[in-house]
């Protein structure tokens, strides 16, 4: 006859002494401890091997990533093994034949696995690591982990999304590569474009000295692109490293706009 609620409380409360107690206080601190050293041990061994600066420092964050979320969860697994043992639970079912097949299926072992292997797949394509701005499933973001089952995102508003790998058929990656900026300026129709395009190329050689953090290359003057009776139009472009492309926009605008002014050339008129 099936016990109620109350009888297998008692029953489990009843199986609880002392040992018992230390026992599964001393299984959690080692799990603790074991995962602590385990981490700081895979910090170590994926720092000794970077390609770059840039490249090799998001790689071993982003396989640190991973390997520390294998290991949680085959620590954290084991451990319940064991505190179910000591507290009398037959654990054999849970780790063989109908047993792992029921849990798994309780558990929506399908999706699991999709995103496990999908997961892997990211990693090995390197199609993106952590600190990359990308985006998937419709959200955008810069990567704080690649885990072994999901992806989490932290938005430019703040908000951090946890996608499941199985669930990412797409992926945007804006930072591989330097991204292009280009800028339109307008002078009066009258001007020397040979002595604009000198005082650009010098103001743009300037930037390049004092920002090489922020351009990869350029700025280039491009040339003319569009005559009006009141403006000619000259276009430059510059490579930027990723997510910066904005502040590099705004500061060829400055540089440009500075150095026109103190050439004394005369801006257009639309």
């Amino acid at each position: 006859m099936p016990l109620s609620a109350i009888d297998m409380m008692h029953s489990f409360a009843g199986r609880l002494n002392i040992s018992s107690v230390l026992g599964i206080l001393a299984i959690i601190l080692a799990a603790f401890i074991l995962v602590r050293a385990g981490s700081t041990a895979i910090t170590k061994l994926l720092n000794k091997d970077k390609k770059s600066a840039i490249t090799g420092s998001k790689r071993a964050q982003t396989m640190g990533a991973l390997f520390k979320s294998i290991l949680r969860y085959s620590v954290y697994f084991m451990a319940g093994v064991m505190i179910l043992g000591l507290l009398g639970v037959q654990t054999g079912a849970l780790l063989t034949g109908a047993g792992v097949i029921g849990l798994a299926v309780g558990f929506g072992a399908k999706n699991l696995v999709e995103d496990v292997i999908t997961g892997f797949f990211i990693l090995f394509e390197d199609q993106y690591a952590v600190g990359d701005h990308i985006s998937a499933s419709g959200l955008s973001g810069i990567v704080q982990e690649v885990g072994l089952r999901v992806t989490r995102l932290k938005d430019l508003g703040g908000q951090v999304h946890y996608i499941p790998n199985g669930k990412i058929a797409q992926v945007t990656n804006y930072s591989r590569g330097s991204l292009q900026v280009v800028v339109d300026i307008g002078v009066a129709y009258e001007e020397d474009l040979n002595r604009v395009t000198n005082v650009l190329e010098q103001a743009g050689r300037i930037l390049l000295q004092e920002q090489p953090d922020l351009i990869t290359e350029g700025p280039e003057v491009l040339g003319l692109v569009s005559l009006h009776p009141g403006q000619s139009t000259i276009r430059v472009s510059a490579g930027a490293r990723p997510l910066q492309q904005g502040k590099v926009e705004r500061e060829m605008r400055k540089r440009f706009k500075e150095a026109l002014d103190n050439a004394g050339i005369k801006p257009g008129k639309m």
